[in-house]
């Protein structure tokens, strides 16, 4: 028979909180272990990998509805339905990567400005974002 653990033991051996799980729970992403005798939750190591599958899919940027979708089609034979999904969280990415080298750029150049402002003339960095053409 395959090891068993408490609630807390889960969620040490997953990095989480407790409640966290229990979140997780309640949002239809991990199902809940029947109680045994004396009324403990015994969880098994496929919780665990369920947990591991959750944070690692929010490392990658999907929330937790778009995990909830993930899971709902791991059976294995929806891979087009998750790529599609994957693919769209990676164009989402790319434009946000698009938007922060933009904003990357503006910050270097106005603290650049700044860098070589010297003496009672208004700051460069302010009077752009004072502006509506920040």
């Amino acid at each position: 028979m395959s090891e068993r653990y408490t609630i807390g033991t889960l969620a040490r051996r997953a990095g989480v909180n407790v409640e966290t799980i229990r979140y997780y729970q309640r949002r239809g992403l991990m199902r809940e272990p029947a109680r045994r005798l004396g009324g403990i939750r015994r969880y098994a190591e496929e919780h665990a990998q369920r947990l591991r599958f959750i944070k690692e899919a929010q490392k990658l940027g999907f929330n937790l509805d778009e995990v909830g979708e993930l899971l709902s089609l791991e059976d294995g034979l929806h891979c087009r339905e998750v790529e599609e999904i994957a693919g769209h969280k990676l164009a989402t990415v790319r434009d946000r990567m698009a938007q922060l080298t933009k904003i990357e750029r503006l910050l270097a150049l106005l603290v650049q400005q700044c860098h070589g402002n010297r003496g009672k003339v208004r700051c460069p960095l302010i009077a752009s974002l004072e502006s509506e053409t920040a």
